[in-house]
């Protein structure tokens, strides 16, 4: 006699995994996940609110809508640096020359403009080429000749800052014509309310889609799945607040084009990340290199792809930041791009240890940065508290993602 079919989800029917029907069973999903380690972006989020709240009392203009359009704006060309730091701090290691390299590309995207009299299509491939060159050159020390990430990192910071003055030569600084595609790019397009709008009812439906999406295929496989209603009420949220958002920053001259590009940068990497099979690997191997191998992940086309990828969005920063800028000296990529880079991915919850973090957090941590040097800068503070204040940040923020990575061991999730 056969014995009758279980109603019940595959994954509910097991009593070591946590039932995630309704709010009460995604509310204690959430707490048990917080319990374990698993904080997700939750700290930066709150360090931003609080930074918001402080600013905003010593300083209403803080959160202006012209501040707000400053803020993301000038945020973009470092948020796009640190988006390749994310991508090699999931592998567990570190690029030290993103500042450098990011002022190299910019010194032969300026020179093939202007000194060797070629278009603008041509000065930025030569400027992306540059970053995609270095990346390559990187994965080859790497992977065939077993040289530390910190080492070469340490010697392209120099070198290619040498490198930058070399190109830039006698002549110094190259000033951008303020009627090239590139400054207008950065400095000077807007989004118009009407499309801003638009873009909102797009990223609603594509989120709803998305969801849809995810229904579909857990309960194709037997899984629990979210409520139509829990998806609605999420998706209502987010075109609201969204909404609310940029109903504000129009007041003053709206999303920026520069603004935009980083955040569709970043909503694809996040995607490419966990819906690929690359992406995947790239967890895998910075979770347990040995046993991504052993499981046959092809580890060093991971490590030559990380690496050539974050070199590149490094010079497509750095030429992004030379247009926001009009000009490309010899101080270009050489201050504190760097450490600021690197700052913003492990503020925004990408951990040192690899294995964990997501696209997003280049955008959070930036945006944390951004946020504190604006509001010092509007209360009247001296930079050199500003360095002391980020780096108090950078400190709590490891120091939060070691006691999580802690409790994740002990819970047997780490």
């Amino acid at each position: 006699m056969a014995e009758p079919q279980s109603t019940v989800a595959a994954d509910l029917a097991d009593e070591r995994l946590v039932a995630t029907n309704g709010i009460g069973g995604y509310a204690q999903l959430l707490w048990n996940r917080l319990r374990s380690g698993e904080l997700g972006s939750a700290p930066v989020i709150v360090g931003l609110a609080i930074i918001c709240i402080g600013f905003y009392t010593a300083e209403p203009r803080f959160l202006s809508s012209r501040s707000l359009v400053s803020i993301t704006q000038f945020a973009a060309p470092v948020g796009i640096i640190a988006l390749g730091i994310v991508l090699v701090l999931l592998l567990g290691e570190i690029d030290l020359s993103v500042g450098s390299v990011s002022g190299f590309a910019s010194a032969v995207m300026a020179v093939t403009l202007l000194d060797k009299g070629q278009s603008m299509v041509v000065a930025l491939l030569a400027g992306i080429l540059v970053g995609l060159a270095i990346g390559a050159l990187y994965a080859v020390l790497y992977t065939k000749l077993g040289v530390p990430s910190f080492v070469f990192s340490l010697a392209g910071l120099l070198g290619f800052q040498g490198a930058l003055l070399y190109v830039l030569g006698a002549n110094g600084t190259r000033n951008l014509p303020s009627d090239s595609f590139l400054v207008d790019f950065t400095r000077f397009q807007f989004v118009t309310p009407t499309w801003s709008y638009v873009l909102v009812a797009l990223t609603g439906a594509l989120f709803f889609l998305a969801q849809l999406r995810v229904i579909q295929q857990r309960t194709k496989a037997g899984l629990s799945a979210p409520s139509m209603t829990f998806v609605a009420i999420k998706t209502a949220v987010l075109v609201v607040a969204l909404g609310l958002l940029t109903w504000y920053v129009n007041i003053d001259r709206g999303w920026t084009f520069l603004w935009i590009f980083f955040v569709v940068l970043v909503v694809l990497m996040d995607i490419v990340l966990r819906r690929t099979r690359w992406g995947r690997h790239v967890y895998a191997v910075g979770g347990n290199e040995e046993a991504a191998r052993r499981s046959g992940i092809k580890v060093d086309r991971v490590y030559f792809s990380v690496f050539a990828a974050c070199s590149t969005l490094a010079a497509i920063g750095g030429i992004l930041a030379a247009g926001l800028q009009t000009s490309v000296s010899q101080a270009s990529g050489t201050n504190d791009t760097n450490l600021t880079a690197i700052a913003a991915a492990v503020i925004g919850g990408t951990s040192l240890f690899g294995g964990r973090g997501s696209a997003y957090s280049a955008m959070l941590g930036i945006i944390v940065l951004q946020a504190i040097q604006t509001g010092l800068n509007l209360v009247g503070v001296d930079s050199s508290v500003r360095f002391m204040v980020t780096g108090g940040v950078l400190l709590l923020a490891v120091a939060i993602d070691s006691v999580s990575r802690r409790a994740r061991s002990s819970s047997g999730r780490g």
